[in-house]
């Protein structure tokens, strides 16, 4: 079970810069990989979502989202689940 107690409350404006994502339009499909996904299949989903959030007005915040709630799952803010995991160790080694 996810750990949700370091999500924000439901304060609309925390959260209206999603009206204005890219992937609004987009299957989600793109953005998070089904059961048992690998290899080369996942690399080319996760660069098509890639590819999306690189054109995304929001990109700073939506990844900003993912950091600080640590979205364990999907593309968000062009990044992928291993590369915020990544950040994040970096950035607690850091600080």
């Amino acid at each position: 079970m996810a750990d949700l107690g370091h999500l924000p409350g439901p304060v609309a404006d925390l959260w209206e810069w999603q009206y204005e994502g890219r992937c609004r339009s987009i299957d989600t499909d793109v953005f998070y990989h089904p059961e048992g996904e690998r290899g080369a299949a996942r690399r080319l989903r996760e660069t098509a979502a890639k590819e999306i959030c690189a054109t995304c007005p929001v990109i700073a915040a939506c990844r900003a989202h993912a950091l600080a709630t640590r979205e364990t799952f999907g593309v968000w803010g062009g990044m992928t689940e291993d590369e915020r995991e990544h950040q994040l160790a970096r950035a607690a080694l850091a600080g």
